[in-house]
């Protein structure tokens, strides 16, 4: 059935038609999985939790979210057998060094999983696997119908705006997103297929939700001039908070990381810390946007107190302030544990969460202290929310657009680009990369904007490298290493031990002068004849750094080894340039 669509596509279609029709499946089936996903995450909750109390704490709250992870885990162990965490990091990943295939069991994985998780009260986003679950979408299509590389990047790219543009219902958020977050170039090529892949998913959204925004905002103090100041200060805010999200969240991480060889430890310690912290402050139970909707929807500070009930805070008012900047802090923690004891989903969500309460508790400081005109605290949740989000991302127009569209508060427009810009600024002079490419850039495997830098993380040592070649030992003598030469094609002829290692080169154009000298044959030796090596490579070192070598030396070829300097093969200045240039004649093709 396949090879007979595949042979009427190649019959009938061009490429740039075959892809337009994919990027409108990709729509429609992003917005497919985004729907399950939350059906499946309010059918949980709403079992679990709806006869809690809400003038007291609930017990439970310590019991639920540790079944969670652990089903999760026992999933992922036993049914997946695969790693399916960190989404929107996988997604980079598989585009910088996998020629962006994603695994099929991705395009279903991560929903069941995360729906599990955050179901059950684990503290994390369902954005950041319905994002891997869009991508790996268009990755599989594009690999089924045999597309080129550049194309099924494209299509990965589709896959991802459809699926922010799916669950925000929000096309314009999706489509920066692509370009911000996934560093997809925008060219006229790649904006047409992401534009019908997001616009798609919105409207199936609508059938299937019907026309109801993520948040139900109207606005009550329109923005003027006056509060140019307190926007700014809450960008700088918002900036200071990015960077204690990411670094705090790469400190937990870390954490858990050491315990991979113990999965029951991780669940025990994970487990503990984030039951204990949702059952002292509920509102860190799930994705957590019914608190955010107590923000934006609210009044007074009866209506705001709303999102103390069911803890032990319920009652007291006067603790507000209080209960919102703990919660603030804690988020992030509580989703490290989340993920790090076995649990499935992003840090998407979290961002949005942790904004909107530093905004919230930004503006509810500021009217209390009195430090200048009143701050409409719903309107500073929401710029908070585009403040945190942008920062943590490294995304101001992610940011801007998905808050103006979720919320319809467009009428913002202006304050949402101040503190996104300003946050973004802040948190970059601290952190250049955003939470999801912090890893990738550390190890040189993150695709960039700057099509150079791109092709080189595009290029692998597999590509590049020779294994094919003439070696000698160090203790043979000059007439049978003439024997060697006068065999071979290569102008450097490597010097090994008995183990392998690598110990000099042999230049045949620096002993030409006595190759034809028979009386010297029997009085040199081939570590007599070698030189140092120039500068040495390693397997898995990044091209970009393999470039600088080259560079450097100015070497015609260079040898490559692993870790215990056993020799692996050779990369020659010719072939890596031919790689390259190819690389950047297919990368830069419209």
């Amino acid at each position: 059935m396949i090879a007979q669509i595949i042979a009427w596509k190649d019959k009938n279609l061009t490429d740039r038609q075959m892809t337009y029709v994919l990027a409108f499946i990709i729509g429609i089936l992003a917005a497919v999985a985004g729907y399950v996903l939350h059906s499946l995450i309010r059918l949980i909750q709403r079992l679990l939790t709806e006869d809690f109390l809400t003038n007291t704490a609930n017990w439970l709250y310590l019991v639920f979210p540790v079944i969670g992870i652990y089903l999760t885990s026992l999933f992922i162990k036993y049914v997946v057998r695969d790693n399916i965490s960190h989404g929107i990091t996988r997604v980079l990943y598989a585009i910088s060094t996998k020629n962006s295939q994603i695994k099929r069991h991705n395009t279903w994985s991560s929903v069941l999983a995360s729906a599990i998780t955050i179901g059950f009260g684990g503290s994390v986003g369902a954005e950041a696997p319905i994002v891997l679950t869009g991508a790996a979408i268009g990755s599989n299509l594009g690999q089924i119908f045999r597309m080129n590389k550049r194309t099924v990047m494209l299509l990965v790219g589709c896959g991802a705006a459809a699926a922010i543009s799916g669950i925000f219902k929000a096309p314009i958020a999706g489509l920066v997103f692509t370009l911000e977050v996934l560093m997809i170039d925008m060219t006229m090529a790649s904006l047409v297929p992401i534009l019908i892949a997001s616009i798609t998913a919105d409207i199936f959204s609508y059938i299937f939700t019907g026309t109801a925004s993520l948040f139900t905002f109207h606005l009550d103090s329109a923005w003027d001039v006056n509060r140019i100041p307190a926007t700014i200060l809450l960008g700088v805010f918002c900036g200071v908070v990015s960077l204690y999200f990411m670094r705090t969240m790469t400190f937990c991480e870390d954490r858990f990381a050491r315990m991979k060889e113990h999965p029951y430890q991780k669940l025990f310690m994970g487990g503990l810390l984030l039951s204990s912290l949702i059952f002292l402050f509920p509102s860190l139970y799930g994705e957590g946007y019914n608190s955010l909707a107590i923000f934006i929807n609210g009044q007074t500070e009866a209506d705001w107190s709303q999102v103390m009930n069911g803890s032990l805070f319920y009652g007291h008012s006067e603790l507000l302030v209080v209960y919102l900047a703990l919660v603030m802090l804690t988020k992030i923690i509580a989703t490290s544990s989340t993920n790090g004891a076995g649990g499935c989903g992003g840090t998407f969500a979290p961002s949005l969460f942790v904004g909107g309460f530093a905004g919230f508790l930004f503006a509810r400081v500021w009217n209390i202290e009195k430090f200048g005109n009143y701050l409409p605290e719903k309107n500073f949740t929401l710029l908070g929310m585009a403040g945190v989000m942008a920062g943590v991302m490294h995304a101001p127009l992610t940011g801007i657009f998905l808050i103006a569209e979720i919320t319809g508060g467009y009428a913002l427009f202006v304050p949402l680009i101040i503190v996104s810009v300003v946050s973004v600024m802040v948190i970059s002079i601290f952190e250049p990369h955003s939470i999801y490419a912090m890893r990738l850039a550390r190890e040189g495997k993150l695709l960039t904007h700057h099509t150079d830098r791109s092709v080189l993380t595009l290029m692998s040592m597999d590509s590049v490298i020779e294994k094919e070649m003439t070696t000698v030992p160090p203790n043979m003598p000059m007439g049978k290493l003439i024997n060697v030469l006068t065999s071979s094609t290569d102008s450097l002829i490597p010097v090994v031990d008995e183990s392998g290692r690598l110990l000099g080169l042999i230049d045949i154009t620096k002993i030409r002068h006595i190759v034809f000298r028979t009386e010297l044959y029997h009085r040199f030796k081939a570590n007599q004849l070698m030189t140092p090596v120039p500068a040495i490579l390693y397997d898995n070192e990044p091209m970009e750094e393999v470039m600088e070598a080259f560079d450097k030396t100015n070497a015609e070829a260079l040898p490559v080894v692993d870790i215990n300097n056993h020799l692996k093969g050779y990369i020659s200045k010719t072939r890596m340039y031919k790689v390259y240039r190819e690389l950047v004649a297919d990368y830069s093709a419209e």
